[in-house]
């Protein structure tokens, strides 16, 4: 089975102040700065990049008056990896390192800026750690040393207590894989599926544009710093 999706490129959070989150993400966790821009095709926006790896970065978003909407624990944020925030937002995010060692390691250089750590926590699957961000993220850090193994992480009782059947976990747990056709065309728009959060008069001219003409109306190809000799 071929899968497509490989890893996370990179993960996206809005900032009140994105050069608070810069010196934390890079003084803090120790994930260089590699990109900062003006936002394509974002009127006042500002986009930043901090390096994982050279496949996985951290992303940060600013863009005008956020600071003005309100933070509410519950609703638009958790808190903490216990708590509860409104469907769709982000729970929590764990970055990952690659041994016991460096676990330790990352919760002493986090401590050492000043900012409380929980844990080594063992849960089985992976050993982590658990603090705060800047605008209250929920972040932990994690590591294990072997792949989950679902024989021994499925919980059949749960699996019924989130209304799933054992035809529904046995394809969930092998997906089928995609053979074609390729290009697949634009599907009709069907209010029941996920939607992006345009103006839907927009939205639906969107979906009528090919996608040739998309990619070659709305990319930027070139870095913001030219090449110098």
């Amino acid at each position: 089975m071929t899968q497509l999706t490989t890893g996370i490129h990179h993960l996206a959070f809005m900032a009140s102040d994105i050069k608070k989150h810069i010196a934390f993400f890079s003084e803090v966790l120790g994930c260089p700065l590699v990109a900062l821009f003006d936002m394509h095709g974002v009127p006042g926006g500002l986009h930043a990049f901090l390096r994982m790896n050279d496949h996985s970065y951290f992303s940060i978003v600013q863009l005008p008056d956020v600071d003005k909407i309100p933070i509410e624990i519950g609703k638009t944020h958790a808190g903490s990896g216990a708590l509860p925030s409104a469907a769709g937002t982000l729970q929590h995010l764990a970055f990952r390192v690659d041994s016991d060692g460096d676990l330790i390691a990352i919760r002493d250089r986090i401590r050492a800026h000043g900012v409380n750590v929980i844990g080594p926590i063992d849960h089985g699957m992976c050993r982590s750690i658990y603090f705060a961000g800047p605008d209250h993220m929920t972040l932990e850090v994690a590591t294990s040393d072997v792949a989950v193994d679902p024989a021994k992480w499925i919980d059949t009782a749960v699996l019924k207590k989130a209304g799933i059947s054992a035809e529904e976990a046995a394809r969930f747990k092998a997906p089928a894989p995609y053979t074609g056709p390729s290009p697949v065309p634009q599907p009709p728009y069907d209010p029941e599926k996920p939607h992006m959060a345009y103006p839907k008069e927009v939205y639906l001219q969107m979906l009528q544009v090919p996608d040739e003409v998309i990619t070659q109306s709305a990319s930027y190809t070139a870095p913001p710093v030219a090449e110098t000799v």
